[in-house]
């Protein structure tokens, strides 16, 4: 932003938390209010040192046993998330992503993406549940019936310039959790598993 704008670090800074908040994502607001191409600006800022994420063997097992299928709903890049889905583990349990490109570079949290992901992979959005970091992004969910998970970053990420979720936030999260591969893992266990 600083680059394509001409600003400083703590005006670009400053402009970005604005943009995400009002426009779901940062590359929505430079696309309205400055014309940005897409394609150069996800490129840029998926360019990124992947090695600090680990693989998680525990989340790996859990969706192993999680029946159904499985598909990644991104603000980001296809290529981004298979990157972080092969570093972590569990590339081989999710059959699509749906990402910023797929819904038209219009993002979560606005409705008719999540309308676009159902029609495109044939969801039955009653019998689809929708795991996420950021708590906004479960109200369009929970809107069309789905089952919404949160799971929690941390006082809804004050970094990211987004505040705790209000009471109608908070209404559309049908569960909340700290640890995803600890609540699968607990899902997803057989009863035989279970010790005395």
């Amino acid at each position: 932003m600083a680059g394509f704008l001409g600003l400083d670090s703590g005006a670009a800074y400053r402009l970005q938390k604005v943009y995400f908040r009002e426009h779901g994502t940062t590359l929505r607001g430079m696309m309205r209010h400055h014309g940005m191409d897409p394609e150069p600006f996800l490129a840029y800022v998926h360019d990124i040192d992947l090695s600090p994420v680990r693989p998680d063997p525990a989340l790996d097992e859990a969706l192993g046993r999680l029946e159904g299928r499985k598909i990644v709903f991104t603000n980001g890049t296809a290529e981004h998330a298979l990157k972080v889905l092969e570093r972590v583990g569990v590339a081989r349990h999710f059959e699509a992503v749906f990402d910023i490109a797929a819904a038209g570079y219009v993002p979560k949290p606005e409705p008719r993406v999540y309308d676009e992901l159902v029609r495109r992979h044939g969801l039955d959005a009653q019998a689809t549940v929708m795991v996420e970091d950021i708590a906004r992004n479960l109200v369009p969910a929970a809107e069309i019936g789905m089952t919404t998970v949160w799971v929690r970053g941390g006082e809804e990420q004050p970094e990211l310039g987004l505040a705790p979720p209000d009471a109608a936030t908070l209404a559309a999260i049908h569960h909340v959790v700290d640890d995803l591969a600890l609540w699968l893992s607990d899902l997803t266990r057989l009863p035989s598993q279970d010790t005395p």
